[in-house]
């Protein structure tokens, strides 16, 4: 039996003694400092990369707060003049009826950022301490929010398009708000808070402790 446990142990690249080029994939030697394809310098693990994980996620949590608070869209309609904030676009989307747009507004600009938080902050906590979720499972969460970054920005986007086509004078006219500006900062944030995870500290994590 225990012949069979150390044949399925699965073996990181690490305690294999080698390491992988974060920028073309390129294996080599841990003793080795550059990469011989690309140049770039070798790092079993990313150097401080908790730490620039935490100063990103609170510098995308900081942005997040005034651009729920702030105004995102100024419009303005035969001289009367209107603001609203995230949420307060969701609700006049929802009056007007539209209920499918409401609905993707609040899950790009709402949902998705403030899921975004709280993975990368579980991500980070849990290669420190016991997690719940197995390896793969956080493996798979890390992989998840790598990829729906990018639809956070949904919101700056629309407001990009009703400002550049939306200008006729005192008739009507769109702007851009403030918090157009510190939510597009927040995604930002965050997505270099992502990036800067290195998911290696997973398997490290999951390694079992010598006996």
């Amino acid at each position: 039996m225990e012949n069979a446990g150390k044949q399925n142990r699965v073996v990181t690249a690490r305690q294999a003694g080698l390491v992988a080029c974060t920028s073309c994939g390129r294996v080599h030697a841990q003793a080795v400092r550059e990469c011989a394809r690309c140049g770039a310098a070798l790092h079993s693990r990313a150097p401080a990369s908790l730490q620039k994980v935490w100063g990103w996620w609170l510098a995308g949590v900081i942005m997040y707060i005034p651009a729920n608070l702030s105004p995102m869209l100024r419009t303005s309609t035969l001289g009367r003049e209107s603001a609203n904030t995230i949420l307060g676009g969701v609700f006049e989307l929802m009056h007007h009826g539209s209920y499918g747009v409401a609905l993707i507004v609040f899950i790009a600009s709402v949902l998705i950022p403030v899921g975004k938080f709280v993975a990368i902050a579980y991500l980070a906590i849990s290669v420190r301490y016991a997690s719940a979720l197995r390896l793969h499972a956080r493996q798979h969460l890390y992989e998840v929010v790598e990829f729906i970054g990018r639809w956070s920005m949904l919101d700056v986007f629309v407001v990009a398009i009703l400002s550049a086509l939306v200008q006729f004078n005192f008739v009507a006219s769109v702007h851009p708000g403030i918090a157009a500006v510190t939510f597009a900062l927040s995604v930002a944030f965050t997505m270099l808070s992502a990036q800067s995870f290195d998911s290696r500290l997973i398997w490290d994590a999951d390694e079992a402790p010598a006996t």
